[in-house]
């Protein structure tokens, strides 16, 4: 069901006269339909259902108040007994201000009684990153390995490739060489995929630089590739980054993770549009939002 025919549902089957239970269910579809994370999904139908399970079961969507979200939150807190965390309890805003959100402004309410809920946005620690300078010592151990007398491909071709795509460690450990198509039209890229069809939202194209095509050609030339583009287990692929950032004299661990952020901050920095950012990490607009304020302090 696209984004339309869901409005056209709700006009047409929910009114305030509607109860909670079977408008989240209508909620579930569109936000399906908007290619949420399947995770996101879960946690904020189990939120609105919280509340639902809170109010009695006869309260009708237009008789819902402020005060009764506010109530909601407190009991949550103070009187439900169930130890709820500060990220939780964010999210659990996030779920309710989405909720009445969505119902106001496909006109089932007329007043939409979370617009006045306070946020309380709970962002978790800043993640590391390389500097420019630190960057460059990587790749530059990096290439002293694509070009040494007993070369070895891998380093390059594995911190190269994280550092200019942002990719996560399970998606970098899932690519088979035929998700590179260095025929492309508009140049060479990276198709993420994934298996499990509940996560094809994540699927994207990435663009690959020259100098990585380049050592790429090397790489094929010195390893037998069949089904997986880097077949080493995690560990020794973990291992590989640890050694480089060694060499670099990092202070840092140098990580999957560390390259993922290195390569967002570093295209933020290089004024890429945020959506385009956003597209290119494979992350829902409700993940943006903490990802992007990370962004913003990494950035300064």
């Amino acid at each position: 069901m696209s984004p339309e025919s869901t409005a056209e549902h709700l006009s047409a089957h929910i009114t305030p006269n509607s109860l909670l239970i079977p408008t989240i269910e209508a909620w579930r579809i569109y936000l399906d339909d908007q290619g949420n994370s399947p995770h996101t999904v879960k946690a904020f139908l189990g939120d609105l259902r919280l509340l639902a399970a809170y109010l009695p079961a006869d309260r009708t969507l237009g008789s819902i108040s402020t005060t009764d979200l506010n109530n909601f939150l407190e009991w949550m807190q103070h009187v439900r007994r169930v130890p709820c965390s500060p990220k939780t309890l964010s999210r659990r805003i996030t779920a309710l201000k989405a909720f009445f959100r969505w119902l106001h402004t496909h006109g089932v309410i007329p007043v939409d009684p979370a617009e006045r809920v306070v946020q309380k946005s709970v962002i978790s620690p800043l993640p590391e990153t390389l500097t420019t300078e630190e960057i460059e010592a990587v790749l530059d151990k990096a290439r002293a390995h694509l070009h040494g007398e007993n070369p070895d491909t891998r380093y390059y071709t594995l911190v190269a490739l994280l550092l200019s795509t942002g990719i996560k460690k399970g998606e970098c450990l899932a690519i088979s060489p035929n998700h590179i198509d260095l025929e492309a039209p508009g140049g060479p890229l990276l198709f993420v995929r994934y298996a499990n069809p509940q996560q094809r939202y994540k699927e994207r194209k990435i663009a690959l630089t020259q100098d990585w095509v380049e050592a790429y050609a090397l790489y094929r030339a010195q390893y037998t590739l069949e089904d997986r583009l880097f077949p080493w287990s995690q560990r020794r692929l973990e291992y590989l980054l640890e050694d480089l950032g060694k060499e670099a004299g990092l202070s840092k661990h140098l990580s999957f993770d560390m390259c993922r952020w290195t390569c967002a901050v570093t295209d933020w920095l290089s004024g890429m549009e945020q959506d385009k950012i956003r597209q290119k990490l494979g992350v829902s607009r409700v993940q943006w939002r903490e990802i992007s304020l990370k962004l913003a302090q990494l950035a300064r």
